[in-house]
């Protein structure tokens, strides 16, 4: 018997109350690392969820964004606090809207230039938003949404760089598209596509053999959503993940399993992919009380955001 097995059991009733089709989960307590599945990939199939059944992991992609820019901070390869313009000239000289509502010509220079840090924490000033302002309007879907963009790594950053900041870098925190951009500067740093610096610094000496931007779609689980009469097919999904992206996000691009999943996050919590002094940085809270009022309707407030890390809890 699992020790885990009251968990386990609260899992297929979720399941059998058609909660969800299936679900797949993972624990790692004292040390100790257990996988479990139950139910199937969809409500009309009759293939069942495994331990090794990959998903979209959509925003767990970001902390590969934070363990990436560590492995390269320990290398040497750039400091947290350099601009960011050396790599990305898309986004030297930036310009920042006089009102967060205002309109895209309504512009005054940055007090100061873009930095890493301001990537990693998510406050270089430009994000996802629900305000009806004309920014959110330009940014909206391919800078913000939940499927990669649909174009390449230059082109994204040509387009972002010609949009002016919603706020002044480093004093608003905003979600998503900072990861993005970070993960175009991380492959200008290296050299090399995406998939081959996370295959170098973080699945390949891990053996996570499953974690890709991309896969068959005919093994991955049925994504759904939640209408108000009840679960349909989330048909944008379709087909979105199944070949090469021409953008690789690590807003929220990546695939995996959990037992993939569980193995970097133990990984990092035991010091084996970044120095400990920069694992500690990266899970720990990193937001000031002006940048964490933009997490408002985002996240409660004992949470808050580490280096490219989500939910951080804070002190009170």
């Amino acid at each position: 018997m699992s020790k885990f097995d009251l968990v386990w059991r609260s899992l297929e009733e979720r399941v059998a109350s058609k909660w969800a089709p299936g679900i797949v989960a993972g624990l790692r307590h004292a040390g100790e690392t257990e996988s479990f599945a139950t139910g199937d990939l969809a409500f009309d199939s009759s293939e069942t969820m495994r331990t090794d059944t990959r998903f979209r992991i959509a925003s767990l992609s970001k902390p590969f964004a934070g363990v990436l820019a560590a492995s390269m901070m320990a290398d040497g390869l750039f400091g947290v606090d350099d601009p960011v313009d050396r790599w990305l000239p898309e986004l030297a000289n930036p310009q920042v809207l006089a009102s967060p509502d205002a309109p895209l010509d309504h512009t005054v220079p940055a007090d100061k230039p873009i930095t890493i840090r301001h990537l990693l924490t998510s406050t270089h000033g430009l994000g996802l938003s629900f305000a009806g302002t004309p920014l959110a309007a330009a940014i909206a879907g391919w800078g913000t949404g939940p499927i990669p963009p649909d174009m390449s790594p230059d082109e994204y950053l040509a387009r972002i760089g010609a949009l002016p900041l919603g706020y002044q870098p480093g004093t608003r925190w905003a979600y998503h598209t900072s990861c993005d951009i970070l993960g175009v500067l991380l492959a200008r740093v290296a050299g090399a596509p995406l998939h081959e610096v996370i295959r170098e610094r973080i699945t390949g000496p891990l053996g996570m053999n499953s974690t890709s931007f991309s896969a068959d779609s005919a093994m991955l689980p049925t994504a759904y959503q939640a209408t108000p009469d009840g679960l349909e097919v989330a048909k944008s999904y379709d087909g979105a993940f199944s070949s090469p992206p021409k953008f690789e996000s690590l807003g929220g691009g990546l695939l995996s399993t959990v037992t993939d999943h569980l193995t970097f996050l133990s990984a990092l919590a035991d010091d084996r992919l970044i120095p400990a002094e920069l694992r500690g940085q990266m899970t720990s809270d990193q937001l000031t009380a002006e940048q964490r009022a933009g997490t408002q309707g985002m996240m409660p407030p004992t949470r808050s955001w580490g280096l490219a890390d989500i939910g951080r809890h804070r002190d009170q």
